[in-house]
């Protein structure tokens, strides 16, 4: 297995992981997201992915860092393994996942382990099922509400969109009485933007307490018709605020499907192939193992850049076009839109159902679609705008 030079490792931390870091993996960062579609940082990042493949071959890159084991994968196949044998014996709690999530979320199922995961997942599997709760007309109600506002003003913006999403959201996840309460969502949008530094940003713990009281309030009534009606307080509260961070990625991904004509539950999911909402995804060894023939000791950090993946045109011809005929059912073992084996998205249906809802009721209203293959690596979803059909 190849190690890197230390030139190399210097390129995977400068062209790859930082950028990515910099536009905030938690909580978008407006301005270097702005800068970062300018500069094209994603499409300079895939190519050194490639750089490093053609240079190392396709088995994982050893990052020289003193002090840690890190390595990059570059083989879809790599990939898949990863995804299948994890929590064990790769663990979804990285050290850097922890540091990050455990700003607004410490109880999450995402950086639990052992059997506190396996009790936290099957809460998550069980409640977040879009068959629970009518997604689509919530959404709908929404969306004739946006529409309205919409026609009023000649176009459609991210800022107008979001407002709509989060109303659509907060009454999914904790009912109508919730649908207004904006400060719940901003207080944890600004949790989230801390927790973009991990652990070098001080934790807000009475913030964070604020949050979580706001929120009991919401779930205690159990509202039906609500993701909160299925299940105990105690339950739910540990879950909800990643359920609500996904709910902010599935508007970025409704957004930008917009932007390429997209339809349904397969434009979303083609969004979310061509520009990851989640790019990296990490994993964390607990014990040594064996790649191609070299031992990897305990605690090696395991790096999947997906935009890399997605986006790698000597291996998918469609890479840089709108193809939703992939889905849902992909022959690639690197498409990995919502991660992947025991670790995959548990809310993963629930996002497309309500996404494709808002999508399909959306598109015949507005002037789509905009954007033509070969598409961006980077689409920077707060500057879209939309304006109204001529016939509308």
């Amino acid at each position: 297995m190849a190690v890197a030079s230390r030139l190399d490792t210097g390129k995977a931390f400068a062209r790859v992981i930082l950028p990515t870091l910099a536009k905030g993996v938690v909580q978008r960062r407006r301005p270097v997201t702005a800068l970062a579609g300018k500069v094209r940082v994603d499409a300079a990042a895939v190519a050194t992915m490639k750089r490093f493949r053609e240079r190392y071959g396709p088995e994982p890159l050893r990052l020289r860092v003193t002090g840690r084991s890190i390595a990059l994968l570059l083989d879809p196949l790599d990939v898949a393994r990863l995804l299948a044998e994890s929590p064990e014996p790769f663990a979804l709690a990285t050290t850097e996942k922890k540091a990050a999530l455990e700003h607004f979320q410490p109880h999450g199922v995402l950086i639990s382990t052992g059997a506190e995961r396996e009790r936290r997942r099957a809460v998550n599997e069980d409640v977040l099922r879009p068959d629970k709760v009518d997604v689509r007309a919530i959404v709908a109600d929404e969306a004739d509400l946006l529409l309205r506002h919409v026609r009023g003003t000649g176009r459609l913006t991210w800022d107008s969109f979001a407002q709509a999403w989060w109303r659509a959201a907060r009454r999914i996840v904790l009912g109508s009485f919730a649908r207004e309460d904006v400060e719940l969502t901003d207080m944890l949008q600004t949790l989230r933007g801390n927790a973009n530094w991990a652990y070098l940003h001080p934790r807000r713990e009475a913030l964070r307490q604020r949050f979580e009281s706001r929120l009991r309030e919401h779930l205690a009534r159990g509202e039906p018709g609500s993701l909160a009606g299925l299940g105990s307080v105690d339950e739910l509260l540990g879950q909800v605020p990643h359920w609500l961070f996904a709910f902010d990625a599935a508007g970025i991904a409704t957004m930008r499907a917009l932007a390429i004509g997209g339809a349904g539950e397969a434009g979303i999911w083609e969004s979310v192939r061509l520009w990851p909402t989640t790019p990296v995804i990490l994993r964390e060894s607990t014990e040594p193992t064996r790649w191609h023939g070299t031992w990897l000791p305990e605690r090696t950090t395991f790096i999947v850049f997906v935009p890399y993946f997605h986006r790698d045109p000597d291996r998918l011809p469609y890479a840089d076009a709108y193809a939703p005929e992939n889905w849902p059912a992909p022959s690639d073992p690197g498409l990995v839109p919502f991660s992947g084996g025991p670790g995959i998205c548990p809310g993963r249906d629930l996002v497309l159902v309500a996404g494709g809802a808002m999508l399909d009721a959306l598109r015949d209203h507005l002037a789509v679609p905009t954007l033509r293959a070969p598409l961006p690596a980077t689409l920077n979803h707060f500057e879209l705008t939309f304006v109204t059909r001529r016939d509308d």
